[in-house]
């Protein structure tokens, strides 16, 4: 963890900082203890934070120290908690992303309750109930609330991979029915996402004509962090979906690079480890990564056969086997025929050609 990050979080619940008043409406805010479990509370973005607000929880012994960003007049709000409390369960009209920066913090998110660890992040869609578990030991946790508009821009930059766009996209953005959440988990340790973290701090402090910009690039390169260096833990309901945009996305890779296509590829691209493919496409299609591309390197064979004046080498390179051998061996398993053959059939012209395949 970033210590720089930590001293910045803390000094935005500075004790000599003004305490909120106990009748001031921003309150709820930041902290709003439970009233009724039945009827979820709406957030809504505040007016004075357009397009990215951000929101620091700082836990110490039964205390909550909060603040928001950016505002008029610097404050903290302090509330003291028995620990299991839960906050009103609640939705917004923005999306959230949620980050631990220290400890460990809880929520109960669609009735199901999750445990994130320091260096996860949650990404709630607009429609997700849920609510925060308050409980003993130290933690902070930064909540950036997103708009709507800024984040369309984000996830359509080229900086965002295409994987996590894809379902962004379909999840958070067009399937509202679904109510969604995204549980990021880190592979390994990591200090850049904590540096933009801390980068956007004093921006939005400050919130000056150039904070809008600075701020866009940030929350860009804290996506492409998420995209590359983050596992995504699924909710259940959520997992086949992601499988398959992933088997999608890979597999039209594949189609679009098979000449040329290795593993290695594959993981420059889409950033899992080599064996995920081969279960990924096995588990869809039946077949090994390697059998998928053979699959569709002699099914453009084919094509190419029926379609073009090639010659049967031509093609056996065009298509990624400068063996030629092996191609013809392969080609003929497949289609129970020789590549002279298929075309024949295809033209059908009698095979008075008597010059040999090879």
């Amino acid at each position: 963890m970033s210590s720089n990050l930590i001293r910045l979080c803390r000094e935005l619940t500075d004790s000599d900082l003004p305490l909120l008043s106990y009748e001031d409406p921003l309150r709820s805010r930041l902290i709003c203890p439970e009233y009724d479990k039945s009827a979820p509370e709406v957030k809504t973005f505040p007016p004075a934070a357009a397009p990215l607000f951000l929101l620091c929880w700082n836990i110490s012994c039964g205390i909550l120290n909060a603040s928001l960003f950016p505002i008029k007049k610097d404050f903290r709000c302090c509330y003291s908690f028995t620990p299991g409390e839960h906050t009103q369960p609640h939705t917004h009209d923005y999306i959230e992303l949620a980050y631990v920066v220290d400890g460990e913090f809880r929520q109960l998110i669609l009735g199901r309750e999750i445990t994130f660890h320091s260096g996860d992040f949650c990404l709630i869609d607009r429609n997700c109930i849920h609510s925060d578990i308050l409980q003993n030991g130290d933690s902070t946790v930064l909540f950036l609330g997103i708009s709507r508009t800024l984040f369309d821009e984000i996830i359509q930059e080229k900086g965002t991979d295409q994987k996590i766009t894809a379902f962004l996209q379909s999840a958070l953005l067009k399937q509202k029915s679904l109510h969604q959440y995204l549980h990021f988990v880190p592979r390994s340790t990591s200090l850049e996402v904590e540096e933009c973290l801390a980068a956007l701090i004093p921006e939005l402090k400050n919130n000056d004509a150039a904070s809008r910009y600075i701020c866009k690039g940030l929350l860009i390169r804290i996506f492409h962090i998420l995209s590359t260096e983050y596992e995504i833990s699924l909710s259940r309901e959520n997992r086949q979906a992601m499988n398959y945009l992933l088997f999608t996305e890979v597999t039209s890779y594949i189609r679009e690079n098979y000449a040329s296509i290795s593993v290695q590829d594959l993981v420059d691209r889409f950033h899992f480890q080599e064996d995920y493919y081969n279960r990924l496409i096995k588990s869809r299609t039946g077949l090994s990564y390697s059998k998928y591309v053979q699959h569709i390197r002699l099914e453009k064979a084919c094509e190419l056969l029926l379609s073009s004046d090639a010659s049967i080498d031509e093609i056996s390179v065009a298509v990624g086997y400068h063996n030629k051998g092996f191609f013809y061996k392969i080609f003929c398993e497949r289609f129970q025929a020789t590549p002279n053959e298929i075309r024949r059939m295809h033209l059908k012209q009698p095979p008075e050609d008597t010059t040999p395949d090879r």
